[in-house]
């Protein structure tokens, strides 16, 4: 009889929780959903925007994840505390530890291509799959491994 693994747990964060962070989120659930991997996933902002960036939610349906009914939300310290690792994605945001917590803080540097005049769904299509490839490679972390 084998013992349940703990179920991983994850948190994306950008400054304004529209693209980016909610991009990560929405790919992770997507990608654990199709291999059959367990984990929680969730977002948040250091400083929330009004509402979802709708090219990032088109781009990342173009490949089957969902974010349209997601909504901006602030970092939650309790969450924050207990999440196995917390993922600030690009140089902007600033996410400092808080008490107790259990998990690790990650950054991922994410291509900008609108340092390279590239805009528009061009440059959220390169962000995207520029994400989705750092989702892949956590994702494989966090699959349970035979033994």
């Amino acid at each position: 009889m084998t013992t349940p693994q703990p179920v991983p747990s994850v948190l994306f964060v950008c400054v304004k929780n529209g693209g980016k962070s909610q991009m990560a989120a929405a790919l992770m659930r997507h990608h654990a959903q199709a291999t059959g991997t367990r984990v929680e996933v969730y977002s948040a902002g250091t400083q929330p925007g009004a509402s979802i960036n709708q090219l990032a939610a088109e781009v990342v349906a173009e490949i089957g994840a969902d974010m349209s009914q997601e909504t901006t939300k602030a970092i939650d310290p309790g969450l924050l505390a207990r999440v196995d690792r917390v993922v600030v994605l690009g140089q902007e945001a600033k996410v400092e530890p808080v008490e107790d917590m259990t998990g690790t803080i990650d950054t991922w540097i994410t291509d900008e291509p609108s340092q390279r005049g590239i805009e528009g769904i061009d440059r959220m299509r390169i962000v995207r799959d520029d994400i989705d490839a750092h989702v892949r490679t956590l994702l494989t972390e966090f699959a349970p491994t035979e033994s």
